[in-house]
């Protein structure tokens, strides 16, 4: 019970017993006047009957003395009059019938005034004429009684409800402060920092209210500082002190991600001498300036074209890491590269196309990092010794399919269904027993199985997004694979259906109408939350308020603020897989134990990524994480029904 239905209860009972206790007074009081108001009528009425009696008893009149008696009954309240004559013994009995109007007879049955009799000897000097005896008739105490008792429980109930409206009116503001301190109560536990709480004048409260305002800022700090920290140590660690850019740590790990799970792309190493010139010429600040801006430049102007990693690994060399893109994408971006460095050369007063030189190696197959860097490092060196702009390292493997062809394949695939699923456990870390399981799908085309990383690229191009996550979770749904296990289902949710608002109605609706919501999970990746935050904020209000859960995927990849955690409030946070490649002796293990405080400040789930060997989950022992997944324990096929 809340602490205001408890006073509420209270001041119930209380102005209760109040009220009884004044009806009970109130009641005796009453009673026991009309009973003495009555004695004292009865003995009125009886002294004075007893003179007007006298000269008919003296006459032997028995004809006027009834008439006498019957003025007596006609103008009072009486039961009974019994008149004696003593010289003969006659007896006269007058009995009145009167009927007590407008009083309830169950009122009357409960016999709350006793019956009152009057004896008295009439006498002519010393001689004694008669005795009479009258008894009164309660009707008028009950009329009485019953007319001041409604008047009175009349007027107590509506005391009573004033008294109850003021009470409530007055709780409601009085209260409102420790209202909204619970409110704020429940956020903090929910690690949610909002704006100082108002000062109430009560002084109990304003002394509460102020130690929660402390410890709401205290907490707010520490979480700031968390977050500070995270930024510093990518910072130090990871971001080239220059140009700002990721550096080649960074660039690694992010390549060691990339490489290890189903993917496309291609790895850009662009080696740029006319900044050695630009040195030589105007210094090393003139340099670095030059730099900064042309890293500005390029971000500006390929991120138009596609999301891309870009690094300065060297002091004339940077790397551009293109995920998720097919051929044709990968021309335009190439494209878009040499113009915008031709246009930064030139304002450097060096010649275009001249000074600096592209190596570009696709993903093929299964490769490792050395692979990919090897084959990008043997087109640079290809490119300068041939002296061209560019060289594309020679890959055999030839197109499926252009992007015609995809788009009929893929809409007709999405149409009719015809995907298959894979699921991968994630394990508990203390347990060692499935907590979740990840959702894969896979697409078989003209006999050939295709993994997610060859023709997703082509559903973000085509904008297909949207139609492939509606009929990915309505087959899912159809084939009860929500069902089969008691742990969750994570289906990962494309960049289209996260700013879609027309799949978000429709996701609230699947989810509003689904038996068993809380079994299934959505996965936002990071980037998205970066990208278009509202859209998500709303996506995951809806998700959270029809019982799922959901996650965000590729924890740490981007370089920012953590403060979105606490809008979102994410049921668990994927560590990007690229934490999984940092040896011990790195510094960049401080980076993943700051990202890990931060999640678990906010009492988020914390889950490794990209772990492939016991040796790997063993880095990540003193790190209280709460689940890890990868090959370690590889995604199997699904029997669909």
């Amino acid at each position: 019970m809340t602490l205001f239905r408890q006073i509420y209860a209270l001041l119930f009972v209380l102005f209760s017993l109040t009220i009884a206790s004044l009806a009970y007074v109130q009641f005796n009081e009453t009673q026991s006047f009309l009973t003495k108001q009555m004695e004292s009528d009865l003995n009125n009425a009886s002294h004075s009957l007893s003179l007007m009696l006298v000269p008919a008893l003296e006459s032997g009149d028995t004809v006027a003395t009834e008439t006498l008696v019957n003025v007596l009954f006609e103008g009072g309240y009486y039961k009974q009059i019994k008149l004696t004559w003593l010289v003969d013994g006659k007896q006269q009995v007058w009995n009145n019938a009167i009927r007590v109007q407008n009083v309830p007879q169950w009122f009357i049955d409960l016999g709350i005034f006793k019956p009152i009799s009057k004896e008295n000897v009439i006498t002519s000097g010393w001689l004694q004429l008669a005795k009479i005896e009258i008894t009164a008739h309660p009707g008028f105490g009950y009329h009485e009684m019953w007319r001041i008792l409604s008047n009175t429980v009349i007027v107590f109930a509506i005391l009573f409800l004033v008294a109850i409206l003021f009470a409530r009116v007055g709780l409601s503001i009085i209260l409102k402060p420790l209202h909204a301190l619970s409110e704020h109560a429940k956020k903090i536990a929910n690690r949610q920092f909002g704006p100082d709480m108002p000062t109430p004048k009560t002084t109990e409260l304003k002394e509460l209210v102020q130690a929660f305002n402390s410890m709401s800022s205290q907490l707010k700090q520490v979480f700031s500082s968390l977050d500070d920290e995270v930024s510093a140590l990518r910072k130090k660690n990871l971001v080239d002190q220059v140009s700002n850019l990721p550096n080649r740590q960074y660039m690694v790990s992010r390549i060691n991600g990339w490489l290890s799970e189903p993917n496309s792309g291609a790895l850009f190493l662009v080696k740029m001498d006319w900044l050695e010139d630009v040195h030589s010429q105007y210094g090393y600040q003139v340099r670095d300036e030059t730099i900064k801006l042309l890293a500005e430049k390029l971000h500006q102007s390929l991120d138009s074209v596609t999301p891309s990693v870009i690094a300065r690994i060297a002091a004339y060399e940077f790397a551009f890491l293109v995920e998720e893109s097919e051929h044709e994408q990968l021309v335009s971006y190439l494209q878009n590269l040499i113009r915008t460095v031709n246009k930064e050369v030139s304002k450097a007063g060096c010649k275009p196309n001249e000074q600096f030189n592209i190596g570009i190696a696709e993903r093929s197959g299964q490769m490792n990092v050395s692979d990919i860097l090897a084959q990008a490092d043997n087109a640079l060196q290809k490119s300068i010794k041939d002296n061209k702009v560019f060289h594309w390292y020679e890959n055999n493997q030839q197109q499926l399919f252009n992007r015609d062809e995809w788009r009929n394949k893929l809409t007709y695939a999405i149409k009719n269904n015809q995907f298959q699923f894979r699921w991968q456990p994630i394990l508990d870390n203390e347990r060692n027993t499935p907590c979740q399981r990840e959702l894969y799908c896979q697409l078989t085309l003209d006999g050939k199985v295709l993994h997610a990383g060859q023709f997703m690229p082509f559903i973000e191009i085509l904008s297909l997004g949207t139609m492939l996550d509606r009929c990915l979770i309505e087959a899912v749904n159809k084939h009860h694979l929500f069902d089969r296990n008691y742990e969750p289902v994570a289906i990962n949710l494309t960049y289209q259906s996260i700013s879609d608002r027309d799949f978000h109605s429709w996701i609230k609706h699947f989810l509003r109408n689904h038996k068993t919501p809380e079994r299934i999970c959505f996965e936002i990746p990071e980037a998205s939350v970066y990208s278009d935050l509202s859209a998500c904020e709303h996506l995951c209000d809806i998700i959270r308020d029809s019982g799922a859960h959901f996650g965000i995927d590729h924890f740490g990849r981007q370089f920012g603020s953590m403060a979105y955690l606490q809008n979102l409030r994410p049921s668990y946070v994927k560590l990007d897989q690229s934490f999984a490649f940092i040896e011990e002796n790195q510094h960049n293990s401080e980076l993943c134990r700051a990202l890990v405080n931060v999640a678990k400040g906010l009492d988020i789930q914390v889950i490794v990524t990209g772990i492939q060997e016991p040796e790997q989950l063993a880095r990540f022992s003193d790190l209280r994480l709460d689940a890890y997944q990868g090959f370690i324990e590889p995604p199997v096929d699904i029997k669909l029904e």
